[in-house]
């Protein structure tokens, strides 16, 4: 047997848990799990031939955290960025520090600085809890532009904001007000 390719293998998970369980012939519960065994099926059925130790590495080596595992390892989730309306997360309310980031592509800040950040197709908004981590995102979406955002400030006035298992910081919405470009 080969041994697999686990960051392509990693890729279609995250397609998988987080916009198209089907792609795997899975289903997620309204909290985004899914059977594990189930989903190593789906997984073999396209091609990535992993076994239950292959999704385990996959979840504790990958860099943003992506993925949990339940502690008997029989079920399996993304920890957010889902596309899939029906899941809820039960994330923990918290409250954030001063300044959190966002990173996003160049030709998106004028319509941000006119109207804020806003979820568009998913649950929530995602900050980051430093700048680098922001600039990487960033740089996925093209010539990087860094927003530091008052978060603080924002908790203050009401927003409500949470945080997810891998800290990533969550909210619905930034308002404009609360966004200053980060400079070079």
């Amino acid at each position: 047997m080969t041994k697999p390719d686990l960051g392509r293998a990693s890729r279609f998970l995250a397609l998988v848990l987080r916009h198209d369980p089907a792609a795997a012939g899975v289903t997620l519960d309204q909290q985004g799990w899914t059977d594990a065994g189930a989903l190593l099926h789906g997984l073999r059925a396209r091609g990535h031939d992993l076994t239950a130790d292959h999704l385990a590495t996959i979840v504790a080596t990958d860099a943003k955290g992506r993925y949990s595992l339940s502690p008997d390892g029989t079920r399996i989730r993304a920890n957010q960025g889902h596309s899939v309306v029906a899941v809820s997360l039960d994330h923990r309310v918290e409250t954030p520090p001063d300044h959190l980031y966002h990173g996003t592509a160049e030709p998106n800040l004028a319509p941000i600085l006119a109207g804020g950040l806003r979820r568009m197709s998913r649950h929530h908004v995602h900050l980051s809890p430093d700048r680098d981590t922001a600039l990487t995102v960033g740089r996925r979406h093209g010539r990087p532009v860094v927003l530091r955002v008052r978060s603080g400030d924002m908790a203050r006035d009401g927003h409500v904001f949470l945080r997810s298992e891998n800290g990533v910081w969550l909210t619905d919405h930034v308002p404009p007000q609360f966004l200053e470009v980060e400079k070079g």
